[in-house]
């Protein structure tokens, strides 16, 4: 009996290229001013997923998603590396949400998919580095979680066995099915895209994508549903408008400080064992270490 996998995956801003539009005065990511990338330990929560469906036939994996229209693309990135099929939530309700707010949404896109076994997402997303939607989508969903994988070695007669990376070292678990993973950026990156994959799922769209090309799109569509990506709204989804968006985010922004390092702050040392404790000394009282 295959298992049915949910990846949780994140389109997120490119944070090698910050820059000082990077923010919006209310403290929400300026999206649009940055690259959007694949958040890279989603990647590596998708590779462990596709390792799984090799090796347990009839197994099918599902990446969901929230965002605007154009996160269709990491569903598609997605496919591309073997991937099954894909949801989107987008809706303007879901505008500024919180690890609190988002991961509502997302549990209850989850109640709506029902049949599950197992749900993996990377640990923390690069645009927000909390490590809390995992666990919170959990919590809502009262399922057990394991955090920090770094490979899931099977999971057969309804229990799942994972190797968790820890600061001092490595620890091997078991947890029934169905359970909520979580992947460390230290498990194995993910397969790269696949040529037959993208030439059977280039066309894939959703319903929204689908309007701007109507005849081709939609032709497409109907003669291979497999390239249908699920899209989702807030009516779509059974949810309580207060807990969506900003008005369900506790989480304030109180400032922003855009910190840009000139070189003119950079400090050269010789190999002098004096210069050496100096500089450590000068770091722990700033409070860089200690």
């Amino acid at each position: 009996m295959g298992l049915k996998i949910i990846v949780l995956a994140k389109q997120v801003p490119d944070t090698r290229n910050v820059g000082k539009d990077a923010m919006k005065s209310d403290g929400t990511v300026n999206r649009a001013a940055l690259p959007a990338i694949f958040n890279p330990e989603d990647l590596n929560a998708l590779e462990q997923a596709l390792r799984l469906k090799e090796k347990y036939n009839g197994s099918t994996v599902t990446v969901l998603t929230m965002g605007p229209g154009r996160a269709a693309d990491i569903i598609r990135e997605g496919m591309f590396r073997g991937a099954d099929s894909g949801y989107l939530l987008t809706d303007r309700a879901f505008a500024g949400s919180d690890t609190l707010a988002t991961s509502y949404a997302i549990s209850c896109a989850i109640r709506k998919i029902k049949e599950y076994d197992v749900i993996i997402a990377g640990r923390q997303a690069i645009d927000g580095d909390t490590a809390q939607v995992g666990p919170q989508v959990a919590e809502k969903l009262s399922l057990p979680q394991i955090t920090y994988a770094e490979e899931i070695f099977s999971a057969e007669n309804r229990k799942i066995t994972v190797k968790r990376r820890l600061e001092r070292g490595v620890e091997t678990v078991e947890c029934a099915l169905p359970c909520v993973v979580t992947v460390n950026s230290s498990a194995p990156d993910c397969r790269p895209r696949a040529a037959k994959l993208i030439m059977k799922y280039k066309h894939a769209r959703t319903a929204t994508e689908r309007t701007e090309q109507p005849n081709e799109y939609d032709t497409l569509a109907t003669a291979r549903p497999y390239l249908n990506i699920r899209e989702w709204s807030v009516n779509d989804i059974e949810t309580d408008a207060k807990w969506l968006g900003l008005s369900g985010s506790p989480t304030k922004v109180k400032a922003i400080e855009n910190v840009v390092f000139q070189a003119k702050e950079s400090k050269k040392l010789t190999d002098s064992d004096s210069e050496i404790e100096d500089l450590i000394k000068e770091l722990i009282v700033n409070h860089t270490i200690g």
